[in-house]
């Protein structure tokens, strides 16, 4: 079980103004861009709820640039961020997974110092049928600090480890902001009586081997042969070695995520037949989600490279990705590389 629990009555921009604190030269730009981010996810959450009484349910008539359909829900909240963000005065330029390139700020407004990067609502098959869906985020400092230019690709184009802060919100049964800034992961919950997002667990830590794993077993016929040899291999009957896992797959990355960083365990995305370079979305989803992972103690990978390093060429990109407990994830990996356990 992970470790959450703080006895301080925190709210999220009191967080922010404690963080801001452990940096000297801190101008307050950054605290302000997440007042900013926070009041758009409030938005979303509150449409999120509201969603089987008002027009937001159901598919749009266009098409992402991934040639999916776009649901309603997903434009809206893309709008949302968009409008919260354009205008603050710290942001270069934006980039987000329904839009074809990159988002510029507009020209009367100032341009900063700040890249966003995000997915709007992750889980879009999720939408119509009440289960958890969620928006990620993260922020990169652009390439040169001093410039009042329009942000550029290469602003955008950053591998992961140079993230300044990343995130998630889940929207279930409540509301949480789960956030980073290199200094370990924080949980928000919101508290919609107040209308505040309050500190909930602090500094959680993921444990280093769980007991779940969590990957889309439907594709199993996809799988390369190694792949499919360690899936097994977690179904064993072997109760003296805490086998076999249970599976836990729900179909969206920010839920499953968020279970396997409080329980531990493996959430697994990878690569198969039909879709050579993985599903997901590195800039979007796996940078953010990742920084998430291995700031609370965890590993993720694609099953060979640290998912933080990979150097990106489009802002599209995807990739397969093995992340949770450090000693599941680097198990897997022996897996891939036609090892395993009991030859070590």
């Amino acid at each position: 079980m992970a470790i959450f629990s703080t006895s301080k009555l925190v709210t999220i921009e009191r967080h922010f103004s404690e963080e801001q604190e452990l940096h000297p030269k801190a101008t307050g730009e950054f605290s302000r861009l997440l007042r900013d981010l926070t009041l758009a996810i409030r938005l979303i959450a509150r449409d999120v709820r509201r969603a089987g009484l008002s027009d937001v349910l159901g598919l749009t008539d266009s098409h992402n640039v991934h040639g999916e359909q776009v649901k309603k829900l997903d434009e809206f909240a893309n709008d949302i961020i968009f409008r919260a963000m354009d205008h603050g005065g710290h942001l270069c330029v934006m980039a987000s997974e329904e839009s074809q390139g990159l988002i510029k700020i507009p020209d009367n407004y100032h341009k900063g110092k700040y890249v966003l990067i995000f997915d709007p609502l992750d889980g879009s098959s999720n939408i119509d049928v009440n289960v958890t869906i969620g928006t990620i985020f993260s922020i990169y400092q652009r390439l040169d600090p001093t410039a009042t230019t329009d942000g550029t690709h290469a602003d955008v184009l950053q591998a992961g480890y140079k993230q300044v802060a990343a995130g998630y919100a889940s929207y279930g049964s409540s509301t949480n902001l789960v956030y980073t800034s290199g200094h370990g992961v924080d949980v928000f919950t919101f508290d919609q009586t107040i209308g505040e997002f309050l500190l909930t667990n602090e500094k959680i830590k993921i444990p280093k081997r769980g007991k779940y794993y969590s990957i889309n077993e439907g594709n199993m016929n996809r799988w390369t042969p190694r792949l499919r040899e360690y899936i097994n291999y977690l179904k064993e009957d072997m109760p003296d070695r805490s086998r076999p896992y249970s599976s836990r797959y729900i179909g969206t990355a920010v839920a499953d995520v968020h279970r396997t960083l409080y329980y531990g365990g493996i959430f697994i995305y990878p690569s198969d037949t039909t879709a050579p370079k993985g599903k997901l979305r590195l800039m979007y989803e796996l940078n953010p989600l990742s920084m998430i992972i291995e700031q609370a103690g965890g590993r993720s990978t694609d099953g060979y490279r640290r998912i933080l390093d990979i150097e990106p060429s489009d802002i599209h990109e995807r990739a397969p990705v093995f992340m949770g407990s450090v000693e599941d994830v680097l198990e897997a990996e022996l897996f891939l590389q036609g090892k395993h356990p009991s030859q070590l």
